[in-house]
């Protein structure tokens, strides 16, 4: 019996799939709250996935 192998993930390369992160900006407002900032990976999007690059044609694999 064969065994069935699952596709690679998708995971973004630069973010490893933690694409969003809370960046506190120090100190805290009046109701003392930390004062954050959302930071998103600039290449996936803050989606965490990677895209599939197309296959060109002529392209050696």
């Amino acid at each position: 019996m064969t065994d069935r192998t699952r596709p690679p993930s998708r995971i973004c390369p630069n973010c490893d799939g933690h694409a969003s992160a809370a960046i506190t900006l120090g100190g805290r407002d009046q109701h003392g709250h930390l004062r954050t900032i959302t930071a998103h990976c600039s290449v996936c999007n803050g989606t965490g996935t990677a895209r599939r690059s197309p296959v060109r044609e002529g392209a050696r694999a």
